[in-house]
């Protein structure tokens, strides 16, 4: 894998000390503005720099575009870069609605080109180390999860200096900017729930600064929490009739595991596997999926960033959250008539 880069940003940074870490080459940037990204190209040894997208993705020196822009841009970029032969690592959120993101899996299909989403949690050996011990829960009752943190924009939110997390135009939020995690994590494991339903605080220009979102999976309930607005300790746990599993770590990072038998009250460490560095993890077990050309397993992936994507959307649509690309077009309309029927509940309001 050898990647071109889209964006300046802090996430951007992230990534690009990620990738080399990995040992993963990065050799052309995009950005709208040169002034901003020619510094973050000398910082990290990057030798191209473009300003024209076209120009970018006929760059032959990589074959992987990792997209670290607003949430809005996501759609439009990804597909471009998928239409000229590209693979694509975007950040989380997916997209902005499902439907962008169902059309999205649909050209990687066609194309063949490899398509990731850009979240923490899937990528973790300590994720995967969990599912043998579901069983020991007994019949799980709830899940807990809970994100919040007091953003360093909040401040100037407040006083109508908007950031791209906090501007429905480019669709920020708390719901995609941080319970994307947690919905990420219960759909992860247990796939779409049978009905979701979100319930948020919004500020003075209609984004949500912070909310609640339910996810009823029949026999267990999960109550996902974020908050951009407020602060308190993040984490999740997972309660059944026999023992308890705890991560006393924000959502996305699977690290200070432990399991707690109800019986005999022993607290045993589940978290395994050694995992500094969470972003850098990602990008590795990508490369492997890319390099043993597991196909499969990048659907099984795209298969559960749609469920995310249909919780998401739908969430919006309870608490009144409109975003730019909401006007329904025909296509639209049909794409939302051709869901699973699991989807279809997501659009019809949830409970």
């Amino acid at each position: 894998m050898r990647v071109g880069v889209c964006g300046n940003g802090m996430i951007v940074r992230q990534a690009l000390s990620c990738f080399a870490k990995a040992e993963i080459p990065v050799t052309a940037l995009w950005c709208r503005n040169p002034d901003h990204g020619q510094p973050v190209a000398d910082a990290f040894h990057i030798s191209s720099v473009y300003t024209d997208y076209d120009a970018f993705l006929k760059d032959g020196s990589f074959d992987t575009v990792y997209i670290g822009l607003a949430n809005s841009a996501h759609d439009a970029f990804a597909k471009k870069a998928m239409l000229a032969g590209k693979n694509v690592i975007v950040e989380k959120p997916f997209c902005a609605t499902y439907a962008q993101a169902q059309e999205l899996v649909q050209i990687a299909q066609e194309t063949g080109v490899w398509l990731f989403e850009a979240i923490m949690s899937r990528y973790s050996a300590n994720y995967e180390e969990l599912i043998p011990w579901l069983d020991k829960l007994g019949d799980l009752t709830l899940i807990r999860c809970n994100f919040s943190q007091y953003s360093s924009r909040y401040d100037r939110y407040v006083n109508h200096d908007v950031a791209p997390a906090f501007d429905p135009a480019l669709a920020g939020g708390a719901l995609y900017d941080l319970n994307v995690y947690n919905v990420h994590f219960v759909a992860g494991l247990f796939g779409a729930p049978r009905f979701s339903y979100y319930m948020a605080n919004k500020g003075w220009n209609g984004i949500d600064t912070s909310g609640v979102l339910l996810m009823d999976y029949g026999q267990f309930k999960a109550v996902c929490t974020a908050a951009k607005d407020s602060a308190s300790h993040s984490g999740i746990v997972m309660q059944g009739t026999d023992g308890t599993i705890v991560i006393d770590d924000r959502p996305g990072y699977i690290d200070n595991v432990t399991f707690t038998d109800r019986k005999t009250k022993a607290v045993t460490r589940i978290d395994t596997h050694e995992e500094p560095d969470k972003m850098v993890t990602e990008f590795v077990r990508m490369q492997e999926v890319m390099d043993h050309n597991e196909r499969s397993q990048m659907e099984i992936w795209l298969q559960r960033s749609l469920q995310v994507m249909a919780v998401l959307d739908n969430g919006r649509q309870d608490a009144g959250i409109v975003f730019p690309c909401d006007e329904e077009t025909e296509e639209t309309q049909e794409q939302t008539q051709e869901m699973p029927e699991i989807m279809k509940h997501f659009h019809m309001g949830g409970f």
